[in-house]
């Protein structure tokens, strides 16, 4: 197909009012997500300031009896030895088991 000049410009024609149409329905998505991502942000700001009476976890009674000093059972503070026991992991090194498995035909999808 040849195109002439006046071809040429209606393509181009069409062409930008196409992208202007894009550009528009956009930005119309971007302003509607945004409007309701402020509207989400506002309504968990209202949560926290009318329905929880409990807004951070050191007012928590909860939090509190767990870390009381006389009888809770984190009595030695959030950084203590037995937060330290319960909440960190240890390395175990099971290659040797891996290795058993796989001599004996077991395939892995990894």
């Amino acid at each position: 197909m040849k195109l002439n000049r006046r071809g040429f410009i209606k393509v181009c024609g069409m062409m930008a009012g196409y992208t202007v149409l894009g550009l528009n329905m956009t930005r119309e998505a971007v302003a509607a997500t945004m409007d309701f991502v402020g509207l989400r942000q506002k309504s968990v700001y209202d949560a926290d300031a009318h329905i929880y009476k409990v807004r951070k976890s050191q007012d928590n009674p909860m939090i509190k009896k767990l870390y009381n000093h006389e009888d809770g059972f984190l009595h030695e503070g959030p950084c203590g030895h037995m937060s330290h026991h319960l909440l960190h992991t240890h390395y175990v090194d099971r290659s040797a088991r891996v290795a058993a498995l796989k001599a004996k035909g077991y395939k892995f999808n990894i």
